[in-house]
């Protein structure tokens, strides 16, 4: 099995506390009611959205797949810090066995970046091309950005 890692980052003009607060700590409240075309809900499986937590999301029917599970591994508030799993879908991955996802929210200016790194765990003699994992890189960003304009247009959500 090897491994192809990808890394992304995004600049926002909203302060990394309100981003990590949307799109970590609230994503079940906040990611169905600003993309409801894509994300249908969000529910916790498992826990309540710290570590060891496993949350289910469920995509809406005109969405090619249905749904994930990520499993929560590490959570630091604090620092604006989430590292979590992929571990299961309803699509067959034939290539990829589980996706770690690493996002961290610094400061920058009076916005932040947002630091994402993507470790995909490539099965045993199959590979991984680039432009199949920019697809996904894509629709993140397109989500990020859905996000942060939804931040601008409502100061007191996530405030």
């Amino acid at each position: 099995m090897g491994v192809i890692t990808y890394s992304l980052e995004i600049t926002s003009s909203i302060a990394p506390s309100r981003m990590f607060k949307a799109l970590v700590l609230e994503s079940h409240n906040v990611l169905p009611r600003v993309v409801p075309e894509g994300i249908k809900s969000i529910e916790f499986i498992e826990g309540d959205g710290g570590v060891g937590s496993i949350k289910k999301t469920n995509f809406a029917e005109s969405s090619h797949i249905k749904y994930t599970k990520h499993k929560v591994e590490a959570l630091d508030a604090g620092s604006f810090y989430c590292k979590y799993t992929m571990i299961e879908s309803d699509i067959k991955f034939d290539k990829i066995d589980f996706v770690v996802e690493e996002v961290k929210f610094v400061v920058a200016g009076s916005g932040c970046v947002c630091k994402m790194n993507s470790e995909y765990h490539v099965k045993e003699g199959c590979e991984l091309r680039e432009e199949e994992i920019k697809k996904g890189k894509d629709k993140a960003m397109g989500l990020y950005k859905a996000v942060e304009e939804y931040l601008v247009a409502n100061p007191d959500v996530c405030a």
